[in-house]
């Protein structure tokens, strides 16, 4: 069994929950073929590799369909370079969108402090002001 990981040591080595393994295990991202004769979980240096893998793809925003895909391209099943990029253009689209709704909202918040900075002590905040008359359109 060297070289094999029980699942707690496989979730610790990339920082994740024993839940979360077992998640992507019942979504067909991660296999867990072996078992111990204790009925343990048993995970490979490849096993880790992919989870590494999965948690990136989130970390970029990658939904679990597109990492499943991901996934695909690197060996499971053919998967063709056209899906890829499709796939790809569209996460790059979705982060373009993301990042302009981010812009705005920085502005908004610059100009609020701002505002609430030039404002006088006690009465209403002039950004509490805006945030309930924002909120009630």
């Amino acid at each position: 069994m060297a070289g094999l990981r029980r699942i707690g040591e496989l979730a610790g080595e990339v920082g994740v929950p024993t839940s979360t393994v077992r998640f992507y295990e019942r979504r067909g991202l991660l296999p867990a073929d072996a078992r111990s004769r204790a009925r343990y979980r048993l995970y490979d240096d490849a096993a880790l590799e992919r989870l590494r893998f999965i948690r990136l793809a989130q970390s970029t925003g990658f939904t679990l369909d597109d990492i499943a895909a991901l996934l695909d391209v690197r060996g499971e099943r053919e998967v063709s370079r056209e899906e890829v990029r499709v796939m790809l253009s569209h996460r790059l689209t979705d982060v373009r969108r993301r990042m302009s709704e981010l812009r705005a909202v920085e502005k908004m918040l610059k100009q609020s402090l701002d505002a609430c900075s030039r404002g006088q002590d006690g009465g209403c905040c002039p950004v509490v002001q805006r945030l309930t008359v924002s909120a009630s359109k």
